[in-house]
């Protein structure tokens, strides 16, 4: 069989495609791979709830506990009850925990979306900074400890363990509650929302899926120009 010029500029052009759809597929599944928290921004001086999400085990080894180091400028603290976790705190003498722990009652399989949450309320000191909380995954084999921090000019996809990281702005002028997160029903509509697209970011099933539109796409465009050549 002749090879044509146009028969290699088809061949090149069909593994330009796949190799960038390996990239796009491959992408989204490492991020899912970390701690998310949302929000990821926040004022200082007022409360705000923290999710903390995954969807992922250690080596896919059930997640047993999730340990969150509570770090300086920080007002205020409050894990959220759950009655998927079991809640303990190691306490400072100001009476702010130093951490919190959230241990399974029943282990979370890899590929699972959980989540864990606190209130916390940020300091001034804090304003317009950005505040990394350190997270210890232990599993039933093997742990993880998510408290690697970029340094200037790295981004967190050079890190492989990130934490996850809030941007806190300034000083909150509201008179909303502080030290107290809001219960009302819109609020308690507006966090369960923001937690389910925590989850659903997280879920790298939901991102298999938009894989998979991704690849039958292209596997059409490689039937298109196989038959063109043959026409």
């Amino acid at each position: 069989m002749t090879v044509t010029p146009d028969s290699r500029r088809r061949a090149r052009t069909i593994a330009g495609i796949l190799a960038g759809a390996a990239l796009v597929l491959a992408a989204p599944l490492a991020a899912s791979a970390h701690v998310h928290v949302t929000p990821d921004a926040s004022d200082a001086g007022s409360t705000t709830r923290l999710a903390f999400s995954f969807s992922h085990g250690c080596e896919d080894s059930p997640t047993t506990a999730v340990k969150i180091t509570i770090p300086q400028g920080i007002d205020g603290v409050k894990p959220v009850l759950d009655g998927a976790w079991k809640i303990t705190r190691e306490l400072n003498t100001d009476g702010i925990p130093s951490s919190v722990t959230f241990t399974a009652i029943t282990p979370v399989d890899s590929g699972v979306a959980a989540s864990v949450a606190l209130d916390v309320i940020f300091s001034s000191s804090a304003a317009n900074t950005s505040v990394a909380f350190p997270v210890l995954q232990t599993c039933e084999t093997g742990s993880t400890d998510w408290s690697e921090v970029a340094a200037e000019g790295q981004s967190e996809d050079d890190l492989k363990a990130p934490a996850p990281v809030v941007a806190v702005g300034a000083v909150s002028t509201g008179s909303g509650d502080h030290g107290h997160a809001s219960t009302t029903d819109g609020d308690a509509d507006a966090h369960a929302a923001t937690t389910a697209a925590a989850a659903s970011d997280a879920d790298p099933v939901a991102r298999w899926l938009s894989g998979g539109a991704l690849a039958a796409a292209i596997a059409a465009l490689v039937v298109a120009l196989v038959r063109r050549r043959r026409a």
